[in-house]
């Protein structure tokens, strides 16, 4: 049993609450005064200087924009993630339930389209039950509330989250100047305006702001499709968010739904009924928690980190990097990106299907771009973005670089060794410079020594490959993966068997400046710092530098786009809550390498599936579409590629040791229970690669590329034609050999 309180203590209490009564009282006067008889003068000088007093408060409420979700799409209109600080979706009134807009006016203020803001009959009556009771009942109209949400959030958006009092603590100043306020946005708003603000505004639980959130998290639904008894229960949750939360505390939640219910039908809002249906009906919970950010997206969580930072690094999107922030989690954006769901969804089950269980923690990545407009359409790789058991987890993205042009962080792995996959570059040269794709070159020759006559017109060559000048500072002669390659032969030849001291043989007859433009015009840069790929150094000419698989593939597209380089892209369109168009990426294309050239690279690359060094790559995707592709394995055999590409699709896959510092060789391993005595990029990059392009190059043009022209198609005597099969990569051979 408590204790029985002393007389004193009751006469001290009761005296209290009648000067409690007194004093609200003669607000109510001042208040009704200035509500009622405005322009009338009044008689008494303490009811006109209160007046004035009142008067002369703050009436001027800044309405912003409630915080509201970002929501990134796919360019098909499929939903990626969604970035918040709160996760609020605001909605019209007519796109919200009856139910809940008679619920929420019949439990928090039945005379809500009856006053100007303010309730004096009900701050008297809540006034006479707590002196009477003892009790806590509120006063505060729909409109008051509305005003305490809309200040609070304005503190929040900027980040003064601290100076937010709480109802517990506001003085009568408070308490008054809410109330002006309150008064003040009757006079500027309509009775349903102000209710659909303060419908999308309050809080309904931790992860629920406003009606569409809240219904879509308890119920998952929308506010427009609420139920009588979900519209009551979510009615009843404003008054005390956790203590009536459904999910803790089931049966107060329902004892509160009923109280609703209860007043809905004593106002008659709902028939008889209705309420005895309402109050037999389950509560039939569907938790639908929020997924914030990329950790929580619905598909390409590393595509939707690398548009993040897009965002983020963007001075158009805010002046500094807090701004940008609270665009992006609480400017209720829509980012409609380039990404294609179809292509997605299959990239991701083909790098996940790649490597399988992958204990030991093997990366496998795609990225496809279209040719013409550098949009990406696909960015996947085979690990989860938040730890995981028995999951291969890494939140860097192995598709991009480290950095941006401008040093921004991109979250990104800083790309791989391209090994093999570089020579189509120094090809384009040679056809650039106007020789022939069929002329012969002296691919015999392994030794390039010290003070070798390169030619460069720019800088000078960087490297030579002479085992005899080891002890200053050459490395071993050059290697090719089979030793019967050491001979004369076509160039083109040379290229779709991926053969090593081919390609030397071309860069002897060439400017090395004249390459250097090649790789810089088809944008391949160094993916840690942005830095151009420096292609005097001798090893460069067959990959030494790591480059993002996103790049790779858009130098590729460049080929297939008839020489036309186009950056790529990967926001196509930016909206903000009201609707208005913000910056977005648009398409940058220039002519980087000649139509004929580009032609003449086409025609080779195609015989890189037809009998050169992609030639056991299966399925046979070549006999389905007219498709051109190199293949690639670096030094130890850590990175491996497939980089290949349709008229209208353009897609660099890879396959090796992604961990940080990429040290591991892919030799000796086993991946999905096969054992590797080396990897090559056509044994796990390679069907990774067929198997995807199979499926989803038809969406995308897929027509035959423009022949190149007949001057550089001269054709050897048969006598001197090579034969038309490659002995496979094995081990033993230095890797920028291995193709």
């Amino acid at each position: 049993m408590s204790p029985r309180k002393s007389t004193g203590s009751l006469v001290a209490a009761t005296l209290w609450r009648l000067f409690g009564f007194l004093t609200a009282s003669a607000v109510c006067g001042v208040l009704a005064a200035s509500l009622l008889v405005p322009t009338v003068a009044a008689t008494g000088v303490a009811v006109s200087d209160s007046i004035k007093l009142f008067n002369s408060l703050p009436s001027e409420l800044t309405v912003d924009p409630p915080s509201e979700s970002t929501r990134v799409l796919t360019a098909d209109g499929k939903p990626i993630a969604t970035f918040y600080a709160e996760n609020r979706v605001k909605v019209r009134l007519d796109q919200m339930s009856p139910y809940i807009k008679d619920a929420i006016v019949a439990i928090e203020d039945r005379r809500f389209y009856e006053h100007a803001g303010i309730d004096p009959q009900g701050i008297l009556r809540a006034l006479v039950s707590n002196l009477t009771d003892g009790g806590r009942q509120g006063a505060s109209t729909l409109t008051q509330q509305y005003v305490t949400n809309v200040l609070n959030e304005s503190l929040v958006s900027a980040d003064k989250g601290d100076q937010i009092v709480l109802n517990g603590q506001k003085s009568m100043a408070d308490k008054i100047r809410e109330m002006k306020l309150a008064v003040e946005l009757e006079k500027k708003y309509t009775k349903d305006q102000i209710l659909e603000g303060y419908l999308n505004i309050v809080f309904f639980a931790r992860d629920a702001y406003g009606i569409e959130a809240a219904s879509r998290y308890f119920f998952n639904t929308t506010a427009k499709d609420l139920t009588l008894p979900q519209a009551a229960l979510l009615a009843g949750l404003v008054n005390s968010p956790s203590f009536y939360n459904p999910d803790v505390h089931p049966e107060s939640a329902v004892q509160r739904r009923n109280q609703v219910l209860a007043k809905m039908l004593s106002y008659g809002a709902i028939t008889q009924a209705q309420h005895d249906a309402a109050v037999a009906a389950p509560v039939d919970l569907k938790i639908t928690p929020g997924r914030q950010g990329c950790a929580g997206a619905e598909m390409a969580p590393y595509f939707c980190d690398y548009v993040s930072h897009l965002i983020l690094n963007n001075p158009a999107y805010g002046a500094d990097i807090g701004e940008r922030e609270r665009k992006l989690f609480r400017g209720g954006l829509t980012i409609t990106t380039t990404l294609d769901s179809r292509l997605q969804l299959a990239a991701q089950a083909q790098v996940d299907a790649t490597a399988g269980a992958n204990p030991d923690k093997w990366g496998a990545a795609m990225v496809s771009i279209a040719p013409g407009t550098g949009k990406i359409l696909a960015m996947a790789q085979n690990t989860v973005f938040l730890p995981a058991p028995g999951k291969f987890d890494t939140q860097l993205n192995f598709n991009v670089d480290s950095k941006d042009a401008n040093g921004n962080d991109l979250n990104g792995a800083g790309g791989f060794q391209p090994g093999s996959t570089m020579k189509p570059f120094t090809f384009a040269e040679w056809l650039n410079e106007g020789k022939s794709l069929t002329a012969m070159v002296d691919a015999s020759r392994r030794s390039y020594p010290l003070g070798f006559p390169w030619r460069s017109s720019c800088g000078r060559v960087l490297g030579a490959y002479s085992t005899s000048q080891k002890q200053l500072g050459a490395a071993d002669d050059l290697q090719n993966n089979d030793p019967g390659y050491y001979r004369r032969m076509p160039v083109n030849y040379g290229l779709y068997n991926s053969i090593n001291t081919a390609t030397f043989a071309e860069a002897t007859q060439l400017d090395f400046c004249g390459i250097q433009k090649m790789v810089d015009a088809a944008g391949i840069h160094s993916g840690v710092d942005n830095a151009r790929v420096n292609m005097h150094q001798l090893g460069n000419l067959l990959g030494a530098i790591g480059v993002a698989p996103l790049h790779l593939a858009n130098a590729f597209a460049t080929f297939a786009n008839d020489g036309n380089y186009c950056a790529p892209i990967a926001i196509s369109a930016v909206n903000d809550a009201a609707g208005q168009k913000l910056p977005a990426e648009t398409s940058a294309c220039h002519r980087a390498i000649k139509p004929e050239v580009a032609r003449g690279v086409n025609a080779v690359l195609q015989d890189v599936l037809k009998r050169g060094s992609g030639v056991y790559i299966k399925p046979k995707v070549q006999e389905r579409f007219p498709v051109a592709a190199k293949t690639g394995t670096s030094n130890t055999n850590g990175a491996t590629w497939v980089v290949g590409y349709t008229s209208g699709l353009a897609t660099a896959s890879f396959f090796g040791d992604a961990l940080e510092g990429q040290k591991r060789p892919g030799q000796n391993i086993t991946v999905n229970g096969k054992f590797y005595k080396a990897i090559d990029g056509y044994m796990l990059a390679g069907p990774q690669w067929a198997n995807y392009m199979l499926q989803v190059a038809g969406y995308y043009p897929t027509a035959p590329f423009p022949a190149p022209p007949e001057s550089m198609t001269r054709t050897p005597s048969a006598s001197r034609t090579p034969p038309t099969t490659r002995t496979p990569c094995f081990p033993g051979f230095n890797s920028a050999l291995c193709r």
